[in-house]
């Protein structure tokens, strides 16, 4: 055996894979703060078995994610799950990086809307513009910045590529240069399923809320946790 190799040895068989559920699990060597490593040769999978660092469970990101959508804070999130709020911002920001946006249908009617918020402090207003499909009542597009033509136009160029065949919106007047007369519509009840929307994001996400103390801090996890709350 060579110099630099590990040393390998079966274990007892009451040791189980946490993935798999196996019981073929080896010694590994020790981590850095030197506790036993396991293997496990049917999954290929490592660790050890009691971790300190509560972010090393496998369920950790499911539960980050039901939580997110409860509207728990950063904080509130971070304390029920005993690992830090560094960790969770870490961790919300790489399971929004994985989320891919739905796959847009052609020929179907839309409504879109803007609902008002800030980051960080309350003069530093920013705007959610969403779109969301009328039948389904899905969030299919959304962007995240000042109440201006580019930010709205983000959301539109979406649906006006897949073929909208109309888009209700309310009588914002960028709306009128942005969408072509036949496809606009500002009917009266026209936008019923996408204001009812934005109650329920006020009631689920805190940081949403008109009287609240809670927050977003960064325009970056801002933009995540509506990743996850629209598409997961």
């Amino acid at each position: 055996m060579s110099k630099n190799a590990t040393w390998c040895s079966k274990v007892s068989d009451a040791m189980k894979c946490p993935k798999c559920k196996e019981q073929k699990v080896i010694k590994n060597g020790r981590t850095k703060n030197n506790k036993q490593q396991y293997y496990c040769k049917m999954c290929f999978h490592r660790f050890i078995e009691n971790y300190t660092n509560q972010a090393y469970k496998l369920d950790i990101n499911q539960k980050i994610v039901q939580l997110t959508k409860e509207g728990l804070g950063i904080r509130s999130t971070a304390r029920v799950l005993e690992i830090s709020a560094t960790t969770l911002l870490k961790r919300i920001v790489s399971i929004a990086r994985n989320i891919t946006k739905p796959i847009i249908s052609r020929g179907k009617t839309y409504e879109v809307d803007e609902l008002c918020t800030y980051i960080r402090h309350k003069k530093n207003y920013i705007w959610l513009v969403y779109a969301l499909e009328k039948n389904s009542r899905t969030v299919v597009s959304f962007n995240v910045g000042k109440r201006t033509n580019k930010t709205l136009n983000l959301v539109l160029v979406t649906l006006k590529l897949s073929g909208a065949k109309k888009i209700f919106t309310d009588r914002l007047k960028n709306y009128k240069y942005l969408i072509t007369e036949k496809m606009h519509s500002v009917k009266r009840f026209g936008t019923n399923h996408i204001e009812r929307k934005n109650l329920t994001l006020r009631t689920h996400l805190k940081r949403l809320n008109r009287r609240t103390i809670c927050f977003s801090k960064s325009l970056v996890i801002f933009t995540a946790v509506l990743k996850i709350y629209f598409w997961i």
